[in-house]
């Protein structure tokens, strides 16, 4: 067994621990913690796997950018712990069923492709002098695939705009801009004019 599959097991273990914790977790703010070193592992896994540009962006994106955000939610929510306890036992017989279902399409994934012949072999990839997958993607990505990506990125703003609306509009003494009330204003109701006499000098 070589070095690589010695650490492709060592990550996917810590892995599956890290995602195991995200949903046995008591507080909201260890599982997002938790969910955090899954992404790191994932990341690891994917550098394993040569694929540079998803790790490097799998830990921008997501750990750098969505978990600060899930973060905030958490803190600023007043989440009530009670509450999200009440139902967990009716859910629980579904939960655990879907959750074996999973284990057992990924067992037998795993047990048709060590038969051999059923599943073909990938190609072996011949790294190129020069190449670099990064660069392929970024290409693809301002080139042909330029609008998708402007067109996501403005979905991801509006999506974190709203994401802080919900989050806010609940605050008890919070100050809020009224538009419709700033429009509708008459000049009259804001503008009063003082007719004072004119000063005399001493």
């Amino acid at each position: 067994m070589s070095i690589v599959e010695l650490l492709f097991y060592f990550f996917s273990l810590v892995l599956v621990g890290a995602a195991v914790g995200v949903i046995t977790a008591r507080n909201p703010v260890h599982c997002a913690l938790f969910l955090v070193l899954a992404f790191f592992n994932s990341a690891v896994i994917w550098l394993l796997m040569e694929a540079e540009f998803l790790a490097i962006v799998l830990m921008l994106v997501y750990v750098g950018a969505v978990m600060v955000l899930f973060l905030f939610v958490v803190m600023m929510l007043d989440v009530n712990i009670a509450a999200l306890r009440e139902g967990f036992t009716r859910y629980a017989p579904l939960g655990l069923l879907v959750a074996a279902l999973v284990v057992v399409e990924i067992g037998s994934v795993v047990w048709v492709k060590s038969l051999g012949g059923a599943m073909p072999e990938a190609a072996a990839s011949v790294a190129v002098e020069g190449y670099s997958n990064t660069r392929a993607l970024g290409e693809l990505l301002y080139t042909k695939y330029l609008y998708p990506f402007e067109l996501a990125a403005v979905l991801l703003l509006v999506a974190i705009v709203a994401a802080i609306a919900l989050t806010m509009r609940h605050r008890v003494g919070m100050k809020a801009q009224d538009i419709a009330g700033q429009v509708a204003v008459r000049a009259k109701d804001r503008i009063r004019v003082v007719k004072m006499p004119a000063e005399t000098e001493q």
